[in-house]
């Protein structure tokens, strides 16, 4: 098994972060709705509304769990990104952590790496910013 960059972990906690910590309780993270209407908790991980909070440690073992799926999920639909600057890699990875196997599997972004074509790549990424509207 591949494992996930550094540089995935790093894109995905900065960019998610640990989530809904209450004033006074530092690292401890609770339930929340993220901006396309799912119940996550922590670093982004999915879970029901009624999720026990969760600490750090636990939001570092669910990322690591969520991302083994997202390099599962880049590597089998779009394998040539392994001959590609580890970059690349782990940009997709935390695409694919973001928006789910699914939306790469279905996407013209995947068409867009496996065939290569890097600048069509930067532009499909660009239009997936828009989760919740």
């Amino acid at each position: 098994m591949i494992p996930a960059p550094p540089q995935a972990i790093r894109l995905c906690k900065r960019w998610e972060g640990f989530h809904h910590v209450k004033p006074g309780q530092l690292g401890i993270a609770y339930p929340y709705l993220c901006p396309a209407g799912f119940w996550t908790i922590g670093y982004g991980h999915l879970c029901p509304k009624d999720h026990p909070p969760i600490d750090l440690a636990k939001g570092e073992e669910y990322l690591a769990a969520d991302l083994t799926t997202a390099v599962l999920g880049v590597v089998k639909y779009c394998p040539n990104i392994l001959n590609n600057p580890t970059g690349r890699f782990a940009a997709l990875v935390d695409f694919t952590f973001n928006l789910g196997v699914g939306r790469l599997q279905m996407s013209t972004l995947r068409r867009r790496v496996n065939e290569g074509n890097w600048s069509e790549v930067a532009y499909e990424l660009r239009r997936w910013v828009y989760g919740g509207g």
